[in-house]
């Protein structure tokens, strides 16, 4: 499914169009994601229905959204019935309380996130943290080392990329058609078309159908 925003939100009301490319949320999908609330509950804002949510549902689309939560209810209500405003300054002060606590919650679960996504990554390359230091010394004080020998360390590298489904676009020293969309001509100002003869120099990546970088080419020298 495409994630974009120009094409999920087509059929979304300009208020929270704008609201969602604001807070760098690109989708529906994404903003039930980030609020932990079902596709079901985020449809609400889109169809005009925001009046069936619970206060702590809004708050946790308020939070996301960066706005603040009377505005949302004023954007997304219309004329809210006095059983869905808070009935005293008793209500206003659980509610206010009842946000700060979901943001809190929020704050300490991207934390956590962030903190188990390092570690992962940490244990994936643990074999190249540790030896590729002392290679790349041994490298350095024994000019008769073969490079060949530091290539064994770059396997769990290899291995992290595969799980994470990045994918090499060439080898160094490969023989490519130049295509603008995978490519990038190292030579500024040479002239090169569609399908001429390239050399790849730097590997480029893909991640699914996403471009991460192109690869860097060099034109093929004509003997």
């Amino acid at each position: 499914m495409d994630d974009r925003l120009n094409i999920e939100h087509k059929s979304l009301p300009e208020k929270l169009k704008q609201l969602m490319q604001q807070a760098n949320v690109p989708s529906l999908r994404s903003l039930s994601e980030r609020t932990g609330l079902s596709r079901r509950a985020v449809a609400k804002l889109r169809t005009g229905k925001a009046a069936d949510l619970k206060y702590a549902d809004l708050c946790q689309l308020s939070l996301i959204l960066q706005i603040d939560l009377a505005q949302l209810i004023q954007d997304f209500i219309e004329n809210p019935t006095e059983s869905f405003l808070p009935k005293n300054s008793t209500e206003v002060e659980e509610l206010r309380q009842e946000c700060q606590y979901l943001q809190q919650k929020i704050v300490k679960q991207a934390q956590e996130l962030r903190s188990q996504f390092q570690q992962e990554t940490i244990q994936q390359l643990e074999s190249l943290i540790l030896q590729l230091p002392s290679a790349v010394y041994a490298a350095q004080t024994n000019p008769q080392m073969l490079a060949k020998n530091i290539l064994p360390l770059l396997r769990p590298l290899d291995l992290l990329l595969k799980k994470w489904e990045i994918q090499a676009i060439g080898a160094a020293g490969e023989e490519a058609s130049f295509d603008p969309q995978k490519h990038q001509l190292i030579e500024s100002g040479a002239l090169i078309a569609q399908g001429d003869r390239v050399v790849i120099r730097y590997v480029g990546y893909t991640q699914g159908e996403k471009l991460l970088y192109r690869a860097r080419v060099q034109l093929q020298t004509k003997n």
